[in-house]
């Protein structure tokens, strides 16, 4: 504050001294320098303008960015709000798309059976646009000539196959150390050959064997529908743990937790796990693990087989040997005279107190795909379809039609095959059209009468399920399933199994077997009436007289 006073004070001083007219003589030079002095003042206010022009235009230009932050900011702002309400009705669209998408396909799968025989026909594409379809006489004498002969035939040969399987069986058991092998429980028939609608040749006798583990092992088994997930190709198997009666189904806390280098199980020490790895070998378990392996399954039972045929051998007077290589249990019986006769003998695990089994092997057909490991078992439901076959039959007419539908459409298809060859439709994938029929039509549809009606509505059927890739199993999903079968409800809760899945994965497959059936439509009066017995004209009339 001095400071200043000072310099305040100086300045006054100075003024005072220099000042004009104080001292007038000795300050002549300033008017000389006067006219330069106003002009370095103007000179000095121009450059003062300029830089306040300067200033100006620059403030300018900043109030102007400043503006177009705010403009560009509210415009990014309004933006937003736009793009946050757009993804909302695009979610909200999507959302409502799905559920009617869902409702669609629920609708079409569980009330397709509540339609017409004129919405049926609206499902026909080109391939039965003009088809020359055989007459209820003529398919009439087409069954009595071709399928009914064989009838008598597939029952002298179950007796036969049923009688030489339990004494082979019991053989086996004689062989088997009790101690250590499976145990070995009665065969069970199942498949076409038991459930009478077999007509092609050779007739197979398909043959099941339950087998348990020695005490005091069990089978503890897990499905793919059982709460863990699993991939879309391992839907329809399960895997089959061998554990110990009394052992926890968790395990032990040393699989689940990482011990410390210090720390050791007393249950799961080195010589304890390396025993344990022998004794699961010994109960034909896959390498290191719990899980009950087919192939070594199959291995053993083959072995079994050969011993037990080599100490009754001499009891009958043919040979026995195994046919396929790739059909472990199946089985050629061989006569002196040159005649032989097939059975499948395979060894399955029963599912909880079910009668549906885990099959060791399962028999392969263009379409199916290989297991996703041999720890991965295939469950056959082929027991309760052949009891639902015989409940059913108890509520249709006298001789109905049902299972002669099944004959004539496996025969036509197996006719056609083996000319164009084979395709990815199965024998099975007909009795599954014909179960999904039998359930959605009143018994009385089924009259013998009726005949020509329900083969048509199954190639309708068929020609639907090829068109969209779907058809689904029987059982599984199944929530219309009768109660007095004593199905596993899981099986009924689960997600419906699609048995034309693997035609969505293979194009070529799915073209393959699209032609075959359309040509087999087109060949169908040129196949039947290959086997059928002339009819007279005036019969063929009267019989559509009496139709009308």
């Amino acid at each position: 504050m001095p400071v200043g006073i000072f310099r305040v004070c100086l300045v006054v001083i100075t003024a005072i001294v220099n000042h004009p007219l104080l001292f007038p003589k000795e300050n002549g030079t300033v008017p000389e320098n006067a006219e330069e002095i106003i002009q370095k003042m103007k000179e000095r206010e121009e450059s003062l303008r300029l830089e306040q022009l300067r200033l100006e235009q620059e403030i300018a230009e900043q109030e102007a960015t400043q503006k177009a932050l705010e403009k560009a900011e509210e415009v990014v702002e309004e933006s937003k709000e736009e793009k946050v309400q757009w993804d909302m009705w695009t979610a909200l669209s999507m959302v409502i798309f799905l559920l009617i998408e869902l409702w669609r396909q629920d609708f079409q799968e569980g009330n397709w059976q509540d339609t017409g025989e004129e919405d049926d026909m609206a499902v026909l594409g080109k391939a039965f646009k003009g088809v020359a379809f055989p007459d209820k006489a003529i398919l009439a004498s087409f069954y009595e000539k071709r399928i009914l002969g064989t009838t008598g035939d597939m029952a002298r040969m179950r007796e036969m196959v049923e009688g030489f399987a339990d004494d082979l069986l019991e053989a086996l058991r004689s062989v088997c150390n009790r101690d250590a092998d499976m145990e070995v429980e009665d065969c069970m028939g199942v498949g076409s050959m038991y459930e009478n609608w077999r007509v092609r040749k050779p007739f197979v006798c398909d043959l099941i064997v339950p087998f348990a583990p020695p005490e005091p092992y069990c089978f503890r088994s897990q499905t793919w529908c059982s709460g863990d997930s699993f991939p879309p190709d391992e839907q329809g198997y399960g895997t089959i743990k061998v554990c110990r009666a009394n052992e926890d189904v968790t395990g032990c806390i040393c699989d689940k937790t990482k011990l410390g280098e210090d720390m050791l199980c007393l249950l799961h020490s080195q010589a304890n796990t390396t025993r344990l790895s022998s004794e699961m070998e010994d109960l034909l378990c896959f390498k290191n693990t719990q899980y009950l392996d087919a192939d070594q399954v199959m291995k053993w039972f083959q072995i079994a087989v050969t011993k037990a045929w080599n100490r009754i051998s001499h009891k009958y007077e043919f040979d026995l040997s195994f046919s396929l290589l790739d059909s472990p249990g199946a089985l050629k019986i061989k006569f002196r005279s040159g005649k032989s006769i097939a059975f499948n003998l395979t060894p399955v695990v029963q599912y909880e107190n079910s009668d549906v089994y885990f099959i060791s092997h399962f028999p392969r057909s263009g379409l199916a795909a290989d297991l996703p490991s041999s720890t991965h078992w295939f469950l056959t439901f082929a027991v309760y379809e052949r009891r639902f076959i015989q409940l059913v039959s108890k509520t249709l007419p006298a001789n109905a039609c049902h299972v002669s539908c099944l004959q004539i459409l496996s025969f036509l298809h197996g006719k056609q095959c083996s000319l164009t060859g084979p395709s990815g439709l199965t024998n099975y994938h007909l009795k599954t059209v014909m179960l999904h029929l039998l359930q959605a039509r009143p018994s009385q549809d089924w009259a013998p009468e009726k005949l020509e009606a329900r083969l048509q509505d199954m190639l309708k059927f068929l020609e639907k399920c090829l068109h969209e890739k779907k058809l689904y199993h029987f059982f599984i999903g199944n929530g219309k399933v009768p109660a007095e079968l004593g199905f596993p409800i899981i099986f009924q809760r689960a997600e419906p199994l699609n048995l034309f899945r693997p035609f969505v994965l293979r194009r070529d497959v799915y073209r393959k077997t699209v032609d075959t059936f359309h040509e087999m439509l087109r060949n169908t009066s040129a196949l039947i009436n290959e086997y059928t017995v002339h009819i007279p004209l005036a019969q063929t009339n009267g019989i559509h007289k009496e139709s009308l």
